[in-house]
């Protein structure tokens, strides 16, 4: 068995590894200034970016939850894998041969099937099914594709394919190519009967790729009448690399184009996704087999760089039938997940944006996107349309509607505009309208999918825990001395160099400083860091307390306060600024201590005090002399 990966090629993989493209196969960065680059965290949902990353030094942070460190530690957070497989990964992609400790078989692996042994069967699955598509055995599929308006051209370009009727196809191909059995199954290519049999068969397939252009699964399409299995889609199952509701078909390729325009266009299908494209709406994505949820936002918006201050649009594409009108009310609930203003586009004649393209041409298409409506106004217009308007009490039950469902919105600054539409849509006056919210806010068990809390009673309550103490805030003006001079220490250590030769920990206030320095002398002091290009990483894995880990990857990647390289005058001013507020704070504590001896009682101690007092105050002088010399 291989032995474990050597320092050498770790530190070659952070060194080749480039932290912004790794980060940007999953969030849209933007550049912030000073070197660094800002997106939505893709670790917890945010409306303001404070996500960052500093290519220079290979670090992110994350000043919202706190998260950070170099690539090896990015990939292994946001695909839950071990350290072990993410440097494997990083070598991989980055073209690092990986050297191994002979005889040490301790390997960092989890259990099962490895996630690199998953997405390699499931590429060399997508080149095999792409292949026979081109057999005699294909024509049904090739004829469903042309009669869509699909040439070999675009199939090549979504990866479409097609499983062999045969059942063992491509189960033997891939044991050829060296794949276990089990890694089959648990990547959902190959089920288990009474022997291992192709998941999918006799069927048209779409690769769903991840946004990095890796493939994780696959839809397939019913084409023969005489399929054994109805369902007119069968889409892999849950698998350790496939999750649905994280999953958006077609982001892939559009990814570039949704960052670059700040618009996606989420429709219903794996054809809506290729017609638009085709079209020329090149932002367009679909689910795989489920609707779009939660989850599905959050990865859309990452992409779309979706906050207050760039604010862009999500445009839904639905049927005009009543399963139409139902997604829509569903987004609609889900409205809050986004910053971006949403639309809903629907085609007078209820065709999607396939049959769509095959009818009117690609400017239809387009045309569809573009004369889009904002979803609240066709949610509302569809609950208005329900009730006969020319009668009073079709007017009242209409408002009684749309109130409950202007109530449930999360985003309270949106119900007074919407509660307005609704009013001029059904002819009342808007106070009235706003009464009728105001009443329907009031009845949360009323609410489409809510149910009323229980209450629990005052006994049912476990005791509160003790509060913890709460540490001063990190950003504290208190602090930025000490902060700044740790952001040179760790970011600039040949430029800091020796100067801070008369720094100690006494010198840092705040205890996670204090933490921080201590790792630093720990691995030799800032003279140590020269010429290290992974040193913000070495200190971070020598860390062994969370906070201070944290702080460090902050640190890594927080702009300095000057707008170029710190020279030596920058750096001898904060140093000596922080040692000079250390002897105001010694000064101040030597003549509390004066204050409080007697000298006639005490001689000997006074006199000590106030030589050591004298000897203080030269050195202040000595440090305030250096400042207004790097000043």
């Amino acid at each position: 068995m291989a032995g474990r990966i050597r320092e050498e090629s770790i530190s070659e993989v952070r060194e080749k590894a480039r932290i912004d493209e790794v980060v940007s196969s999953y969030v849209t960065l933007r550049n912030a200034g000073g070197g660094s680059q800002k997106g939505l965290c893709p670790f917890h949902d945010e409306k303001s970016p404070s996500f960052q990353v500093t290519p220079s030094r290979g670090f992110y942070f994350c000043f919202g939850c706190q998260k950070g460190g170099d690539v090896i530690n990015f990939l292994m957070e946001v695909e839950a894998l071990s350290f072990a497989e993410s440097v494997e990964r990083l070598a991989d992609k980055f073209g690092v041969q990986l050297k191994r400790e002979e005889g040490d078989e301790r390997v960092d692996r989890p259990k099962g099937p490895q996630r690199s042994k998953l997405l390699e069967a499931h590429r060399v699955a997508q080149e095999f099914y792409a292949e026979q598509l081109l057999t005699p055995e294909a024509r049904v599929a090739r004829q469903f594709l042309s009669d869509r308006g699909f040439d070999q051209a675009a199939a090549e370009t979504f990866g479409v394919g097609f499983a062999p009727r045969g059942g063992e196809d491509l189960f033997r191909h891939l044991r050829a190519r060296g794949f276990s059995e089990e890694e089959l199954v648990v990547g959902g290519l190959v089920a288990r009967g009474r022997s291992p049999y192709d998941r999918f068969r006799g069927r048209l397939l779409w690769p769903i790729r991840e946004a990095s252009g890796e493939t994780i699964g696959f839809g397939a399409r019913r084409i023969f009448d005489d399929d054994r299995i109805d369902a007119k889609y069968l889409n892999t199952s849950e698998t350790p690399i496939y999750k649905k509701s994280h999953v958006l078909y077609g982001l892939d390729l559009a990814r570039k184009e949704i960052a670059r325009t700040t618009q996606a266009v989420v429709v219903e299908g794996y054809t809506d996704v290729m017609a638009c494209h085709l079209a020329g709406v090149g932002t367009a994505v679909a689910t795989c087999g489920t609707a779009f949820g939660d989850d599905h936002a959050k990865v859309l918006r990452r992409f779309l760089h979706d906050h207050e201050e760039f604010r862009g649009e999500v445009i839904f594409t639905f049927d005009g039938d009543a399963a139409g009108q139902k997604a829509a009310l569903r987004a609609f609930q889900g409205d809050q997940n986004f910053v971006s203003q949403t639309y809903v586009a629907v085609e007078p004649d209820g065709l999607d944006p396939c049959d769509l393209r095959l009818q009117k041409g690609d400017e239809a298409v387009r045309e569809l996107v573009a004369k889009r409506t904002p979803l609240y106004r066709f949610v509302l217009s569809n609950i208005v349309s329900k009730y006969d308007l020319d009668r009073a009490d079709g007017r009242i039950d209409a408002l009684r509607e749309g109130a409950r469902l202007v109530s449930s919105v999360r985003d309270r600054s949106k119900v007074d505009a919407f509660a307005r539409e609704l009013a001029q849509m059904i002819g009342v006056d808007p106070d009235q309208a706003r009464g009728e919210v105001q009443r329907a806010a009031k009845r949360p068990a009323d609410l489409p999918g809510q149910r009323r809390q229980p209450v629990r009673s005052a006994a049912a309550e476990a005791p509160a825990a003790p509060p913890r103490r709460r540490l001063p805030d990190l950003r504290d003006p208190r602090f930025g001395l000490e902060r700044e001079t740790l952001k040179l220490v760790v970011q600039h250590p040949m430029a800091i160099g020796r100067t801070t030769s008369e720094v100690g920990p006494e010198d840092f206030t705040h205890p996670t400083y204090r933490g921080v320095w201590a790792v630093v002398a720990a691995q030799g002091g800032p003279a140590a860091g020269s010429g290290d290009t992974g040193w913000a990483a070495r200190l971070r894995d020598a860390a062994t307390e969370p906070d201070v880990s944290s702080a460090i990857s902050a640190l890594a990647v927080e702009p300095l306060l000057t707008a170029k390289d710190p020279d030596a005058a920058y750096v001898a001013l904060h140093v000596n600024r922080l040692l000079e507020l250390t002897a105001l704070r010694r000064i101040a504590e030597v003549k509390s201590r004066l204050q409080r001896t007697n000298p006639v009682e005490h001689p000997t101690e006074y006199n000590k005090m106030f030589g050591e007092l004298a000897a203080l105050e030269q050195h202040r002088r000595a440090l305030r002399d250096r400042i207004i010399g790097a000043a």
